[in-house]
């Protein structure tokens, strides 16, 4: 199958104003994809839908949501309504924080965890169910280095960020043989604003070595057949600063599965 053929006929880019989610929206629909945008802010998903229609005549449709909301999950599914989602990428999730856990309000965090963790559950949850059924589709999980180990300044970041690649590794065991493909894709510093912002709020100087977010995205959406992890810079057999290879993690997946299939039987 080609792309729109195992990823149309519609993708939904939770977190798509800015950054890598932009990216990804531009490059899905290069591919032919037309794309639902998901950010907080109405302006910019305005004019990156206006973009992507002169640039490819596809159309997008837009929806203002804050993903840290209660009600995110449900104002996405209204604003999907009927369309066939073949892609569902999970880019929002960044902490603009950079600070001790005890020195934010408690809510700071509790915001935090629904934006990650809550609405990107709901919503795999909800897309996967039609994808497996048709037996095609992909869901997109993007990650953070900080996966793989808590730190002071990243305590609920962290966490959540565990979650994601736990979740992403379950998901990909439960539904890669069916035909849908699952990726967490592990970043380390990425340029986007919210990035910018926070390393000017703390005096830090942008690192050289920064990655582009067209870069980032192109390799998401290449690697994305080949779940369920893909560390940003790592071939997949490369431990570098992972504390073992994708390709180790997929086969740890694989032999967890197996062995929890003789505890819970097979469906």
């Amino acid at each position: 199958m080609n792309f729109v053929e195992r990823y149309g006929p519609w993708a939904v880019v939770a977190g798509a104003s800015e950054g890598t989610g932009r990216a990804f929206a531009r490059q899905i629909a290069a591919e032919g994809v037309p794309c639902i945008l998901i950010a907080r802010r109405q302006g910019p998903l305005t004019a990156l839908a206006d973009e992507i229609r002169h640039e490819n005549g596809i159309e997008c449709v837009t929806a203002a949501v804050d993903l840290a909301s209660p009600r995110a999950f449900a104002r996405i599914v209204q604003a999907v309504g009927g369309r066939d989602i073949g892609l569902f990428v999970s880019n929002a999730g960044a902490d603009p924080n950079g600070a001790r856990f005890l020195d934010r309000d408690v809510d700071v965090w509790i915001d935090l965890v629904q934006r990650n963790t809550v609405t990107m559950l709901r919503c795999c949850h909800y897309f996967a169910a039609s994808m497996r059924d048709r037996g095609r589709g992909g869901l997109l999980l993007v990650n953070s280095g900080a996966c793989y180990g808590g730190s002071r300044f990243m305590a609920a970041y962290s966490a959540s960020k565990a979650f994601t690649l736990c979740f992403a590794e379950a998901l990909w065991d439960e539904l890669h043989e069916g035909g849908v493909d699952v990726l967490t894709l592990v970043l380390h510093m990425t340029d986007t604003p919210v990035l910018r912002a926070l390393l000017a709020e703390k005096g830090v100087a942008v690192p050289e070595n920064i990655a582009r977010p067209d870069t980032v995205a192109a390799l998401g959406l290449s690697r994305l057949q080949h779940g369920p992890v893909q560390n940003w810079g790592l071939a997949d057999d490369e431990i570098g600063y992972a504390p073992m290879s994708a390709a180790a993690r997929r086969q740890r997946t694989l032999a967890i599965g197996a062995a929890s299939s003789h505890v819970f039987g097979k469906e």
